[in-house]
């Protein structure tokens, strides 16, 4: 077994490596994002553009992150409206902070929600735990009927669940509301962008005239 002194400055030498590479993964990642996206969600308020952008920018994190420091750490990415939410757990402050300036430097991100924990990797359990409980999230969602589930991403964490997408705040209120009062849900993280709801209407609007257009 690796040191723990040795382990730590062997992920540093990873992470400097894939902040200073250029982006080789460039041309597979629009391959893959090419052919799947027929797939992306139909009644999603973000553009076509920044779904494609969303699946790239998850494909290279995760390239260039995920199976290099899978020894030392478990990494997520959710990307949304080009908005990277980033959850699992690190070794150190240290490998937190250069894991964000890596997904920081892939082309068209524009933010990031920088939630990974210093701790061991979760386990197993754990995260099936975490999938149960977005299942919940997402069921009481449809059963509210407060809101099209569509429009809002669930994503659990060692029972903590963030909220991203586009919003009026109605819609975000009654999300938090509902997210917070599901059993197995330690905590609700609030991600969300609020739009007014004329920004709201002018999004669907816009959206559809694309998407009649295309046809």
């Amino acid at each position: 077994m690796m040191h723990p002194a040795k382990t730590l400055h062997h992920v540093c030498l990873i992470l400097a490596l894939a902040v200073t590479l250029p982006m080789l993964q460039g041309c597979f990642g629009i391959a893959l994002v090419g052919a799947t996206t027929g797939a992306l969600a139909v009644s999603d308020r973000r553009s076509i553009g920044a779904q494609t952008d969303d699946q790239a920018i998850e494909l290279k994190a995760s390239a260039r992150l995920s199976k290099a420091l899978k020894e030392v750490s478990h990494l997520n990415f959710t990307s949304y409206n080009r908005r990277v939410l980033l959850t699992g757990e690190v070794p150190s402050e240290a490998v937190k902070a250069q894991v964000a300036e890596v997904v920081g430097r892939i082309e068209n991100v524009q933010g990031i929600y920088n939630e990974l924990a210093i701790a061991g990797n979760s386990s197993l359990a754990s995260r099936s735990s975490d999938s149960y409980v977005t299942s919940k999230v997402k069921a009481r969602f449809i059963d509210a009927d407060e809101f099209s589930a569509n429009h809002v991403k669930v994503v659990t964490e060692a029972g903590t669940v963030f909220l991203l997408g586009i919003v009026n705040q109605r819609e975000a209120n009654a999300a938090v509301q509902v997210a917070r009062t599901t059993s197995g849900v330690l905590k609700v993280v609030n991600v969300l962008k609020i739009e007014t709801d004329a920004e709201i209407k002018r999004i669907e609007n816009s959206l559809a005239n694309s998407a009649t257009s295309n046809q």
